[in-house]
């Protein structure tokens, strides 16, 4: 379920005045209120107004915030909602409790505006996140869906750092925190970061903040790096100021452990923002392996025919700026009826895959091969004169037919032969933006050579100009 244009919070408090303030500030931020007061008819209510965010008393007339996040939890639709505690007053043993039972945050009467927004923004910002992972739906309805967890690669074991202003005080937190987390936590001083940038780089940093531009700027560089843009970041602050947690909240921080260095209260968090960590990579990695499925064939692992096409408009493109020619190439085993007939189709794939990679390592950098479909393969190169594309293709010929395709049978090799149908497009022609009618027609007219190449004998290279 995607958030609404505003996001949509529930409150929920016995008090009503409570209920009110909420709603006044949330409200002149933008947001969408709703309200309810007990655990009573929640489910429905839930159902009803789908929040993205629900801020909840820690207790409540008939439960509690904990509550709360178990009812969200036992809807697959709603359980990724996260859930804000408000508690009467700073109790740090309550607060470390209920995030131990699941809750997202907690925040303590009397709180500034700002800081209530922050946690509002943070903990929508990474709902937002993760449900742009979540595509198994829609990606099911195109056609590469995650096949299975078994399929990807289990998760490396969790590392943890410590990045603090003063070594000693890293050492500090280090030995605090190795009797109360199962990870190897290495230790850092700050602004330095080239040591927890170093591979590997760690799942999860527990970072000392101070006030300043260089925080800001050491925030901004962890988030900007690709190594460590979804690595969890917890802030330790040496008082309880609302305005400096407000804003490393909104500069990327997780999370923010108010009034120093509280090793329970790190354990807690660190647990909590691993395991989302974890499920988000397995995520991403579904959706890296979905995208990559979508256009790769899956017997020879050559790009498909719908990357080929995404490919070759892109060479077009680059062709049409650098005023530079390109070829194409469809090339079509001989007689592969015949080896399916008579060795059977195992050994037609191995014949597939084979030539699969006979044909990549005939092709430099400079192209692309793609298993087109069945038996018939494309091969694109780009920035070549017509001599060489012409070389290239009688390579491609040579390097099917002058080795035996022996498929773990060395006493019965099978002969293979290839022809190929090659077209250039070439300047002056390259100096325009072809179309996708254009296209079409190169594609035609690759097909014309190879149908020449095969009524001429097989085995052999025929050449096209460009008709486009």
């Amino acid at each position: 379920m995607s958030m609404s244009v505003q996001g949509t919070i529930l409150v929920l408090d016995g008090v009503a005045t409570n209920r009110i303030m909420l709603k006044v500030q949330l409200t002149a931020a933008w947001y969408q209120v709703v309200q309810g007061d007990k655990l009573k008819g929640l489910p429905a209510l839930l159902r009803r107004t789908r929040p993205d965010l629900v801020i909840a008393s820690q207790t409540l007339p008939d439960g509690s915030a904990s509550d709360v996040k178990a009812i969200l939890a036992g809807d697959p639709t709603l359980s990724d909602v996260p859930v804000v505690a408000i508690t009467q007053q700073n109790d740090k043993a309550a607060r470390v409790q209920a995030l131990a039972d699941g809750l997202d945050d907690v925040l303590a009467y009397p709180y500034k505006d700002t800081l209530l927004l922050a946690h509002v923004r943070s903990l929508l910002r990474a709902r937002v996140e993760r449900q742009e992972l979540q595509v198994e739906d829609k990606t099911k309805s195109i056609g590469f869906a995650e096949t299975g967890t078994a399929l990807i690669t289990p998760a490396p074991s969790s590392r943890i750092a410590i990045l603090t202003l003063a070594a000693r005080t890293g050492a500090i937190w280090n030995k605090a925190l190795a009797t109360r987390v199962p990870q190897p936590i290495s230790s850092h001083d700050l602004p330095n970061l080239s040591g927890v940038l170093s591979s590997p780089v760690p799942d999860a940093i527990v970072v000392e903040l101070w006030d300043g531009a260089t925080c800001r700027n050491m925030l901004a560089d962890l988030r900007s790096r690709a190594a460590t843009r979804h690595t969890v970041l917890i802030g330790v602050i040496p008082d309880a100021s609302s305005d400096q947690t407000a804003e490393a909240l909104d500069w990327g921080v997780d999370a923010v452990c108010q009034g120093g260095f509280d090793p329970d209260e790190i354990a807690v968090r660190l647990k909590s923002q691993i395991a989302r960590k974890r499920r988000d990579d397995r995520l991403r990695a579904s959706l890296r392996n979905g995208l990559a499925d979508s256009l790769t064939d899956p017997l020879t692992g050559l790009c498909n025919r719908r990357f080929a096409m995404r490919a070759l408009h892109q060479i077009a493109r680059q062709s049409s700026q650098s005023d530079r020619g390109f070829a194409i190439m469809l090339a079509d085993l001989d007689h592969f009826k015949s080896i399916n007939d008579q060795f059977g189709h195992d050994a037609g794939d191995q014949v597939l895959t084979e030539t699969a990679s006979r044909l990549q390592q005939s092709v430099d950098q400079r192209g692309f091969v793609a298993r087109f479909g069945g038996e018939e393969f494309m091969i694109c190169l780009q920035n070549v004169t017509p001599a060489n594309a012409l070389r290239a293709a009688e390579r491609i010929c040579a390097c099917i037919c002058s080795e035996p395709f022996r498929l773990g049978e060395p006493q019965n090799p099978i002969l293979v032969t290839i022809s190929v149908g090659l077209v250039l497009h070439a300047p002056p022609l390259a100096d325009s933006v072809l179309k996708s009618d254009d296209m079409e027609g190169l594609l035609k007219s690759a097909d014309r050579a190879l149908y020449a190449a095969k009524q001429s004998g097989r085995n052999q290279v025929r050449l096209r100009r460009s008709a486009a």
